[in-house]
């Protein structure tokens, strides 16, 4: 039996199951800490009773500089999903979609205007599934990850920003059709 809870500083020492994932970004541990300081709301877990941590989503609000309003790369107050993992043996059970949608609430109670995502393009698992949750791809950021693990590119590989607006957006002005050809560099969305 699993269940999902708040992150708490000690489950960040048994993220193992989910980090030694080839999908999954891995970070320092100092990196882990500041997310769960300063976002503590939109860090859960995934606890199996026998396995221990078996998932997790981190993320975080921000918003780019004021001073970038003009820019037509400028994001405003969002919701920012920087990892949502689930071991292999714990997926297709529907616990991404759970820790996702309990960071979009918090998003949304903090008055976001949607909640964003960078997911590899070549990922067709994780966007299918991320479409099907409601999140569609705003821009296409070309060389954005450093590797690409097909091998088919000296590059790096695409990512797709994929957006979900929160209830804030009711014109839907933070999202786009066909975003997979609005395409920008990796310096547009820093």
């Amino acid at each position: 039996m699993s269940s999902i809870h708040r992150m708490s500083p000690l489950d960040l020492l048994s993220l193992n199951l989910t980090n030694l994932d080839p999908l999954t970004e891995n970070y320092d541990l100092g990196f882990y800490l500041n997310y769960l300081m300063r976002w503590p709301s939109l860090f859960s877990t995934v606890k199996d009773r026998d396995a221990g941590t078996v998932g997790y989503i981190m993320g975080k609000l921000e918003e780019q500089h004021p001073s970038l309003r003009q820019s037509e790369h400028y994001t405003p107050w969002h919701g920012h999903i920087t990892v949502l993992t689930v071991a292999p043996a714990w997926r297709r059970l529907g616990y991404a979609r759970q820790l996702t949608e309990q960071l979009e609430r918090g998003s949304d109670i903090n008055n976001a205007w949607f909640v964003d995502l960078y997911v590899r393009a070549g990922n067709k698992v994780a966007v299918d599934m991320y479409n099907g949750m409601g999140y569609s791809v705003f821009r296409r950021v070309v060389n954005y990850y450093s590797d690409d693990p097909t091998g088919m590119s000296d590059s790096g590989e695409d990512a797709f920003d994929m957006r979900k607006p929160c209830s804030r957006d009711r014109k839907r002005e933070h999202v786009r059709e066909k975003g997979e050809d609005f395409l920008v560099s990796p310096e547009d969305v820093s």
